[in-house]
């Protein structure tokens, strides 16, 4: 009994430590984790969409997934480059880091509407 109490404690003492340490995040950087958390979201949603539907149009499942996920995957790129506390980019302005996650996503946004036919 005394050992559940324990994980407990133990529980609530990380998610308590997790949310000060999010609490000091910049807000730019608060708004990439919504962009992103946003981008998985809708990627669930598909799934889901397709469990019940079906698979009929499997292009255009494809194509909404890998267009969430890349977009999750650059944002996520995004975020490392504009971290302050990340040394290895200290050199690279937030300009420069923002303008190749739009050039990117422009080119994955390309390669989607290819892929739909």
């Amino acid at each position: 009994m005394g050992r559940t109490s324990s994980s407990k404690d133990n529980a609530q003492a990380l998610l308590h430590s997790l949310r000060s340490a999010y609490a000091a995040t910049p807000v730019n950087l608060k708004i990439i984790d919504l962009y992103v958390g946003f981008a998985v979201f809708t990627a669930l949603i598909q799934v889901v969409y397709m469990a019940i539907v079906g698979t009929f149009p499997f292009n255009s499942f494809l194509s909404g997934m890998l267009s969430c996920v890349g977009t999750a995957v650059l944002a996520v790129c995004l975020r490392i480059q504009v971290n302050k506390e990340n040394k290895e980019f200290k050199d690279l302005p937030p300009e420069r880091a923002f303008a190749d996650f739009v050039l990117c996503n422009l080119v994955l946004h390309l390669v989607i509407m290819n892929f739909l036919g």
